[in-house]
């Protein structure tokens, strides 16, 4: 009888264990183990070595350790397999303690313990233990390398990663094409493309990988150019480099390329779309609106068994949302659960919903969502706020302080612009306060959005506190708010020194800047000067003029009473005049009275409006005051006919957090018996004061006493009479006009000013007046 020899038997138990690992087969493996122990061989370092791996692989890592603490003989091997099962399984604690241990450790003991912490994501960590490596004179191998340039790569670390391309050329690992690779990839990741491009060009072997790495960079840098000819030059692809083009297309806006190269790969190839490969073209089908081809994506997906969990399923439903299939993308999310939406494809939903105008199911699936982090909160603020539902973004908001996470500058920018929209000061403040607390106050970002805050709801003095506290951060941004702030509230030749301040700081305006800035001359009647800056924009800064410039500058002459040039100016425009540029044509024709440009003027808005109430109304007021009542009777017989309404005059105050409306002859206000009386009295005692009612502004045929009373009840005055008796004295009155402010109220105001000895604020359609002492900020001219 011939017994197998030792060496024969360990080799035989050892192939079975392999093979064993191979299939991932336990229970096989533990009977080559008890064979092991029955043939006496359980004190073969190799056969043990061999046991510890394969239950460190099979994740029977209490067995491996068992085992491990038995062996009475360890070699370098035994050490290293225990350290890479805990690597492995990212139990670095443990690790790092066996890896302490080692009496002799070699490169693989360090490579090891490297590639755990990479693993991990400890980039700086892994980092660390190279250096401690190089230091106790351990030559690292092409793995060693690797694993520390893929983590210079991800932290961008290229000073170190210099420092190992050193090693790599002194170590003479420089043939490996992986290593080569390695130097490749943290060149291109870590900002570095010339070096990339030379490496590249000095290699003698190229893999998928080398092309790869190029495609990925030129797309990273918009050259997509060249991506695609790096793309055509390879002769054999893999799924990254399809992925590389089609993503790559898709981030820089290409795509419908993107598109093209996902059906060719379907066609020319034999690879299977992976999970990047499906998020990328649906990205694209979304940017597109592609409903049609999104759902022959999904049907591929779905007919693949493909998993529609987890990033491929909120590309779905991006895809869907903002494609036109919205309850589509409801039914996904109530498939996979609202626990698996990311942020995206919940901004997506949002935008879905609010194309349809309903912002209910959005916030039901916001509430719902286990993870909320400051981009869903804000993006829930945001979709209120383009739908107009301040209140509620408000409330929201307050909940997201209280209960979320800290806002940051794009939330405090949303509920800024909230605060502007509600023209509300006391919300404007608490959002600032907001900032300091959080930190935000010091970012430009939040400094320029609260300016225009501060603008907008009539503080101008907040506004330019808030400037000046950022003299040493300012840009374009923040100087154009002061500037569009200042223009706004009439200061106009302030306006003109920050452009002129700006100008020397070196900065150069942009074209909104530009609207600030001609705004400003408008406001105050500065012909010559806005003339001047009007063609420092075309011929200095070679700003292409847009409709906003074009009807500024018409505003501009018409209100200085150059109508005839107004409209030789908008004869040579290279450009179709807008309603807002014939609007200020008309406008100006009727404070001048002339008739025929005026007539002009409201034929060709209405051509380009036929429903605008405001030139039906500005025709018809234009030809009575001129005495041509019969025209106005037609005018006006027009605009009911066509079923055209006066836009309502309307007004409001807030005081004490709720906001007060008036309308002209308003009886629906609670307080209206008491706000008549002071009415009456102010009307009274400003009339002592030397006010003369403009009753030739009722241009109806009317008692005088009768048109008295129509302008006693304008909007704007029953705010003023309502703010005075529900605020203390030497309170600053806020009030909000939908319309422009008429002549009568403007005066009247004046003298209510004086009389009450508050400053009374009054913002109408176009711009802030400042009533003070009996003057306007206006200088009556506006």
């Amino acid at each position: 009888m011939n017994i197998p020899d030792p060496f024969s038997l360990s080799y035989h138990n050892a192939r079975l264990l392999q093979e064993s690992l191979k299939s991932n087969d336990l229970l096989a493996g533990k009977l080559v183990h008890a064979r092991i122990i029955k043939s006496g061989l359980h004190f073969s370092v190799i056969l043990l070595n061999n046991l510890m791996n394969f239950y460190s692989r099979t994740g029977c890592f209490s067995d491996a350790q068992l085992l491990f603490d038995e062996m009475p003989v360890k070699t370098i091997f035994t050490w290293n397999t225990l350290l890479s099962a805990y690597s492995r399984q990212a139990k670095m604690s443990e690790a790092t303690e066996i890896f302490r241990k080692i009496p002799n450790r070699d490169s693989v003991s360090w490579s090891t313990i490297i590639m755990g912490y990479n693993q991990l994501g400890r980039f700086e960590s892994a980092l660390k233990v190279f250096d401690k490596m190089i230091k106790e004179r351990v030559i690292p191998t092409q793995y060693t390398i690797t694993s520390v340039l893929a983590s210079c790569a991800a932290i961008k670390a290229l000073d170190i990663g210099r420092e190992v391309h050193s090693f790599v050329v002194k170590f003479g690992l420089s043939g490996h094409v992986s290593v080569v690779n390695s130097l490749l990839n943290m060149y291109a990741k870590s900002g570095d493309p010339m070096m990339t491009r030379v490496i590249f060009d000095r290699m003698e072997y190229r893999n998928t990988s080398s092309w790869n790495v190029m495609i990925s960079l030129h797309m990273q840098h918009g050259r997509v150019d060249l991506a695609r000819g790096q793309f055509e030059r390879m002769s054999e692809r893999d799924i990254v480099t399809w992925n590389s083009m089609i993503a790559g297309y898709n981030q820089h806006g290409h795509d419908f390329d993107a598109l093209c190269t996902f059906s060719n790969m379907l066609r020319d190839s034999l690879l299977l779309p992976d999970k990047f490969t499906f998020i990328n073209a649906l990205s694209a089908c979304t940017n597109l609106e592609m409903l049609k081809l999104g759902k022959q994506i999904h049907a591929r997906i779905a007919s693949t068994n493909f998993d529609t969990y987890g990033p491929v399923g909120n590309a779905l439903i991006s895809m869907y949302a903002k494609s036109g299939g919205v309850q589509i993308a409801q039914k996904i999310v109530e498939q996979s659960g609202i626990s698996r939406l990311d942020v995206i494809a919940f901004t997506s939903l949002l935008d879905g919903y609010l194309k349809l105008g309903d912002l209910k199911p959005a916030r039901q699936i916001f509430d719902s969502l286990k993870d909320r982090d400051v981009v869903a909160w804000t993006a829930m603020i945001v979709g209120y706020l383009q739908n107009g539902l301040n209140t509620d973004a408000v409330e929201l908001f307050r909940l997201m302080v209280r209960d979320g996470p800290k806002p940051n500058n794009f939330t405090l920018a949303a509920m800024l612009s909230v605060s502007s929209s509600l023209t509300s000061l006391n919300h404007g403040k608490e959002i600032h306060a907001s900032a300091i607390r959080t930190g935000q106050a010091s970012l430009v970002s939040v400094n320029n959005a609260l300016i225009t805050m501060y603008a907008r709801v009539g503080s101008i003095n907040c506004a330019r506190k808030v400037f000046n506290q950022i003299h040493w951060f300012r840009d374009v941004v923040s100087w154009t708010s002061m500037i569009m702030a200042l223009a706004q509230h009439g200061l106009g030749e302030e306006a003109l020194e920050h452009f002129e301040k700006l100008l020397a700081a070196g900065i150069k305006p942009d074209h909104i800047t530009y609207i600030g800035v001609l705004s400003a001359c408008t406001h105050v009647g500065l012909v010559e000067q806005g003339r001047r800056y009007y063609n420092m924009m075309k011929d200095f800064h070679k700003i292409e003029p847009t409709l906003s410039h074009y009807a500024l500058m018409v505003d501009l002459l018409g209100r200085a009473g150059l109508t005839q040039e107004a409209y030789d100016f908008i004869e040579k425009m290279p450009i179709e005049p807008d309603a807002v540029t014939w609007g200020s044509l008309l406008s100006s024709s009727k404070v001048y009275k002339n008739v025929e440009l005026g007539k002009v003027a409201a034929e060709r808005l209405l051509l380009i409006d036929p429903d605008n109430s405001g030139a039906y109304s500005a025709l018809a007021n234009l030809y009575s005051v001129c005495g041509k009542w019969d025209d106005a009777a037609k005018i006006r017989k027009l605009m009911k006919d066509g079923g055209v309404k006066k836009e309502q005059g309307i007004s409001w105050v807030q005081i004490k957090n709720k906001f007060h409306v008036f309308g002209a002859e308003d009886g629906l206000h609670p307080q209206k018996d008491e706000i008549y009386k002071m009415m009456a009295k102010i009307w009274e005692d400003i009339k002592k004061m030397g006010f003369v009612p403009d009753t030739e502004s009722v241009l109806h045929d009317l008692e005088e006493e009768v048109k008295e009373q129509m302008l006693r009840h304008h909007s704007e005055k029953l705010a003023i009479a309502f703010a005075l008796i529900s605020t203390p004295e030497n309170t600053t009155l806020r009030i909000m006009k939908n319309l422009r402010v008429c002549n009568d109220c403007h005066s009247a105001i004046k003298f209510i000013s004086k009389l009450s000895g508050r400053e009374i604020i009054v913002r109408d359609a176009t711009r802030f007046h400042h009533f003070k002492d009996g003057f306007c900020s206006c200088r009556d001219y506006w």
